[in-house]
């Protein structure tokens, strides 16, 4: 009995103590690495941070051939990572960046309204990233502020002069990996971005390569030293850490120098993760890079906004999840809704909206239409009475919620 006493004892100990461990953030997105590449390439340090659940194949661009269709470019898979969202909700089309709509927050926009003294990091070869894309300090993100970045070093050309191989690109990540693994192991901030360019630079410069095989090499050491000084931190506190890393975009398939299209190659990329417990969506489904914003944020425990969440186009990879995959089209007045349901308990509540006020800052008008059963995975909804040029459908399960949008031609 006493053996007993003591062992359940020990289960609430550990319990407790795991209950009471400090959750902490990184993703890193590294550039331009199609999957087959990093599939093909020894990456040891990738391998280890992903344990048993391996590279799990993903995917940019949106939905090909529909109103999120996506261009596989730099900046727009870095929001769409930040934002949860698509090019159609976030607006930037390209590298330029000329009409963000802030609207669609970003992670750190979320961690801080909940979270704000709270300590958040950004380190990046590309000074856009956090001026831009985050929004650091802009008055469209209520001056959302960045606690500490290191970034703009390709400004800065007289430590790191230009050259025509780009290899100082190469010598500014290493200085951003150098700093952010320094800076996480010291001050552990509690959500990081780590940007890192060089793979991209040799992809263009060199297509499929044994440059772009050598810059996998870098990046896999750049991501395991990053990785050891989580380790380390973790060890001596009590921290719990997520890491995701990804990549914003694949190649073409032609010569490998090229992307912005929507062939297989461009759109395949890859997601790494140290966390095991993947829930089924992430497990039977392929995910797209607007999955890993809700997934930081279930591990974070981040509460979106109700108005906020019913735009959001990702599925957390973490956690319980009830629909995914809505379709929905217009039939003689009526909306044809399908769904996934990967939990089949509970039911799914049909909102439709024929505003789209959000866009502008504003908030839309949902009425519910329907309440059936998740199990049944289809709903017809009448819409004779809310005749509109589109819909905007959202579908609130138990544990989740998706939405979809019917744009009338």
């Amino acid at each position: 009995m006493k053996k007993i006493i003591l062992c359940l004892a020990s289960c609430v100990c550990l319990l407790s103590a795991q209950a009471q461990q400090t959750r902490k953030a990184v993703f890193i997105i590294v550039d331009g690495i199609p999957a087959d590449v990093i599939e093909k390439q020894p990456t040891p340090n990738l391998d280890k941070i992903a344990g048993k659940n391996g590279y799990m194949r993903a995917y940019v661009g949106g939905e090909r051939g529909g109103y999120s269709q996506t261009p596989t470019i730099s900046a727009v898979g870095y929001n769409s990572l930040l934002t949860g969202t698509w090019v159609n909700k976030h607006n930037v089309w390209d590298n330029d960046i000329k009409a963000q709509n802030y609207n669609y927050w970003s992670i750190f926009r979320y961690f801080k309204a909940q979270y704000p003294t709270k300590q958040t990091a950004i380190f990046s070869t590309w000074l856009d990233n956090r001026t831009k894309l985050v929004g650091d300090n802009l008055a469209q993100t209520n001056f959302l502020k960045i606690d500490h970045h290191v970034d703009g070093l390709e400004l800065d050309t007289a430590r790191f002069p230009h050259d025509k191989q780009s290899w100082y690109i190469h010598r500014i990540d290493s200085t951003v990996v150098k700093a952010a693994s320094e800076y996480l192991a010291e001050k552990a901030p509690d959500l990081t971005w780590v940007y890192l360019e060089y793979s991209d630079d040799m992809g263009h410069r060199h297509g499929d390569s044994q440059q772009m095989y050598g810059a996998v090499k870098m990046v896999d050491e750049q991501v395991g030293a990053i990785w050891n000084a989580i380790q380390s931190r973790a060890a001596k506190n009590k921290e719990d850490w997520m890491i995701v890393i990804t990549t914003d975009h694949g190649r073409d398939s032609v010569s490998g120098h090229h992307h912005g299209g929507q062939s297989n190659r461009e759109r395949g990329t890859w997601i790494v993760t140290n966390q095991q417990q993947l829930n089924a969506y992430a497990k039977h489904n392929t995910p797209g890079i607007v999955d890993i914003m809700p997934s930081i944020a279930e591990f974070m425990k981040i509460k979106i906004p109700a108005e906020n969440l019913r735009e959001v186009d990702g599925i957390s990879l973490l956690g319980k999840v009830s629909v995914a995959k809505p379709t929905a089209a217009l039939n003689n007045e009526q909306l044809d809704i399908t769904w996934d349901a990967i939990d089949k308990t509970g039911d799914v509540k049909i909102y439709v909206s024929t505003t789209n006020n959000f866009k502008e800052g504003g908030k839309d008008t949902y009425k519910l239409m329907k309440t059936v059963q998740a199990a049944t995975q289809k709903a017809t909804v009448d819409v004779k009475d809310m005749k509109s040029g589109y819909y905007k459908i959202v579908l609130e399960g138990k544990y989740n919620t998706v939405n979809r949008w019917v744009i009338v031609k």
